[in-house]
């Protein structure tokens, strides 16, 4: 779905995903029931921690993800699940899931509510009849609070310098990395990455998944419910 993560993959494998995933398996065996060794459908899977944590408790796992680097650490991170490399926006998988997830604000990578809505469309066309579909989003509140400043990463071999900043009158908010690292021939490298994301309203993203057929719809506050990072909302919905 989103090459431009090729060349911040390591970074995010190194320091983002596995805090997240650690977190988040609390949040979805509290919303999904899962049968013994079943389906699960991980949709921009990233670096593959959290197939990582289903397969250990059983469970057989297909990650989708746009970024080939991404999916480099996954297979590692997750050697007894099945990645695809592929666009969440044009996938097609027969109804085989018990359940999909989506984590750690992906989608707000998409920038438009049309391609949001093929992506659920392409989840659900995956499910089961009574499969899930859960995942988070950033919402206003999360871009006006943690989309404002920067902070640097300081390592002998790499220095990462990271900025966001949230244009309110577009919705869009820009993570901008600058980061410098130290190759084996003794020169430093430097890497520019500009990740892009759209802030949609919780109504219409409700009004998405209906349009799509999800059912039993629920929005969960991520601060209030699981003290997690404000502004941070999951969505669940059920395949009928």
């Amino acid at each position: 779905m989103y090459n431009a993560y090729d060349d911040f993959a390591w970074v995010y494998n190194r320091y983002w995903g596995q805090n997240f995933s650690s977190r988040v398996v609390s949040v979805f065996e509290s919303l999904v029931t899962l049968p013994p060794q079943a389906h699960l459908l991980d949709v921009a899977c990233g670096s593959g921690q959290f197939a990582h944590h289903m397969t250990e408790k059983g469970h057989q796992v297909t990650g989708i993800d746009g970024s080939e680097e991404l999916l480099k650490f996954a297979r590692e991170n997750a050697p007894t699940a099945e990645f695809i490399h592929a666009d969440a926006r044009d996938f097609h998988l027969p109804a085989h899931y018990h359940a999909a997830t989506s984590f750690y604000d992906s989608l707000n990578h998409l920038l438009s509510l049309e391609e949001l809505k093929a992506v659920f469309g392409n989840v659900y066309r995956a499910l089961l009849n009574g499969g899930w579909f859960l995942f988070d989003l950033n919402t206003a509140d999360s871009y006006e609070k943690n989309w404002r400043g920067s902070f640097n990463i300081v390592q002998a071999d790499h220095v990462i310098a990271i900025q966001s900043n949230y244009r309110a009158a577009e919705k869009m908010g820009i993570f901008e990395a600058v980061i410098f690292r130290l190759e084996d021939d003794g020169r430093w490298r430097r890497q520019d990455i500009q990740l892009t994301q759209k802030c949609y309203e919780i109504d219409e993203i409700v009004s998405a998944l209906k349009e799509v057929g999800f059912h039993d719809l629920q929005t969960i506050n991520a601060q209030e419910t699981y003290q997690m990072d404000i502004g941070r909302t999951f969505f669940l919905g059920r395949k009928p």
